[in-house]
């Protein structure tokens, strides 16, 4: 079985106050010295200076930590949910803001790859506090061609019909999206469709599309909201129709449709996917989890797709939900890398402290990188995936400054790949107003899901919610992007509510 392993250790160092908020709850790697099989010294993604070496639990002097190694990550929906929060003219639960997922929402100008895999792209700008830069790792897959170019999906829609569901935007947002994707899907596509309520039921079984859409359609018009909400049956029974529906050479994927409040049999997590774990592991079955509601249970969702080699989003609107079902339908079904993890290589010449914003759970310990027993995570075409830091530069550094590695395997060989991008002092911008827009943007999603998140240790040099809602509000003009019109009318919404 595969495992997911993290690992944490205590602040490092206290230099400046702000290093020392700025470390407060790092994740970490290994906490033993040594050398990993690149021959890099392992580590944390917290290091002190080179003249404080630290012991390890033998007595051993280690080299410093330099090390920051993460599973690949392309949920939204943490951030979509915190939108529709505030639009509601209440303030998210801090623990339900990911910021990797505010930050991989946005549209990103990366260099695609031609195959499958990535392309890597590091760059950065310095904030003007005591040497801090903030660094983009930009990681893009080739772009989604043409639905004719991917293989068949055979599909298994898993829909909560609890009572919960009869809310507006809920199962009538269901019942239309998953229309729209019917229409949009092949001829040699398959969908089943699964419902659960207090109990799961396999409405239809595994049907290859053809002259069936008006089957998919009738199935899924006649849905109606009944009473409790059995989560866990309802996945169990999407697998067990998934397996027995399996397609060899096509996508085989779950699509789990829920607000996920889990009320009745099992609400765990992890017990859930103990059971399916055959049909994930044997069967490569993926899960493309889509939440709804008002009302989400966010912890459960993620928790699902996390571990279910998958991901999530979430919808509130027909646009969005226009958006996931029809125009970006290539990209949640379809798979050119699985388990893929990156590791960020910082140089301890030029380096003195860094932070990866966000990526709390699917921190990986820094000699699990080639592991390729240990989870990562699956990632479909016209996808990007951006890991933003904090980095405190040594005064006056120049030279290397970071390396950062993307490991994933061939989706249908599993034969392992690798590729690097570098990054120079020299190449920092000297102010944030000096980088690209897309740059722009990331940092302010970024700073805007701290800010949401724990405002009491914010970011180095981090601007005040009506700084950032003017610089939102500069990039959506500049940038005709609806979405970062989106985002800063969300910063409009928390400055009103004084967070």
């Amino acid at each position: 079985m595969k495992t997911h392993r993290t690992h944490r250790v205590p602040r490092l160092f206290a230099t400046a106050a702000a290093a020392a908020l700025l470390l407060t709850g790092c994740g970490a790697g290994d906490s033993g010295g040594g050398e990993a099989s690149d021959g890099a010294a392992r580590g944390s993604d917290a290091f002190p200076a080179p003249s404080a070496p630290r012991a390890d639990e033998n007595g051993r002097t280690a080299a410093p930590d330099h090390l920051s190694t993460f599973a690949l990550d392309v949920d939204t929906a943490s951030y979509g949910y915190a939108r529709r929060t505030l639009t509601e003219g209440q303030r998210p639960d801090p623990s339900t803001i990911r910021p990797e997922e505010f930050v991989n929402s946005f549209h990103q100008d990366y260099e695609r790859p031609d195959g499958n895999g990535f392309s890597v792209t590091v760059d950065g700008a310095r904030t003007g506090e005591d040497d801090w830069s903030l660094v983009r790792v930009g990681l893009a897959t080739r772009t989604a061609g043409k639905s004719g170019e991917r293989p068949p999906a055979a599909l298994t829609f898993v829909i909560d019909v609890s009572g919960s569901m009869g809310e507006p935007g809920r199962l009538d947002l269901a019942k239309s999206s998953l229309g729209t994707m019917t229409d949009r899907l092949r001829d040699d596509d398959s969908v089943a469709i699964v419902t659960f309520s207090g109990e799961a039921e396999t409405v239809l079984p595994m049907t290859r599309l053809g002259d069936h859409r008006g089957r998919v359609h009738q199935a899924v018009s006649g849905l109606e909201p009944t009473d409790s909400t059995n989560l866990g049956a309802g996945v169990e029974t999407g697998y067990a129709t998934a397996v027995e529906g399996l397609r060899e050479g096509a996508t085989n994927r779950v699509v789990l449709v829920s607000d996920a409040l889990a009320n009745t049999g099992d609400t765990d997590a992890d017990s859930i996917l103990d059971r399916i774990g055959t049909a994930r592991r044997e069967h490569g079955i993926t899960l493309f989890g889509v939440g709804v509601g008002s009302d989400y249970g966010d912890a459960l969702m993620e928790r699902l797709a996390d571990k279910g080699d998958g991901h999530t989003t979430y919808v509130s609107t027909e646009d969005e939900a226009t958006k996931v079902f029809s125009t970006d339908l290539a990209q949640n079904l379809d798979l050119t890398a699985r388990d893929a993890k990156a590791q960020v290589a910082f140089d301890p010449g030029t380096v003195a402290a860094f932070r990866l914003i966000g990526y709390d759970d699917r921190r990986v310990a820094d000699d699990d990188f080639r592991d390729d027993r240990v989870d990562g995570g699956e990632v479909g075409p016209g996808h990007t995936v951006t890991a933003l830091y904090a980095v405190r530069t040594r005064a006056g550094a120049d030279g290397h400054l970071a390396t950062a590695t993307v490991r994933w395997l061939d989706p249908d060989t599993r034969t392992p790949h690798e590729t690097s991008g570098q990054l120079e002092t020299g190449a920092l911008h000297d102010d944030l107003t000096d980088a690209s827009l897309r740059f722009r943007v990331t940092t302010t999603a970024a700073y805007f899901a701290d800010a949401l998140r724990r405002p009491e240790t914010p970011l180095p040099d981090a601007p005040t919610l009506g700084e950032l809602r003017e610089t939102a509000d500069e990039l959506a003009r500049k940038t005709e992007d609806e979405e970062v019109r989106d985002l800063a009318d969300a910063i409009a919404d928390a400055s009103r509510l004084d967070l």
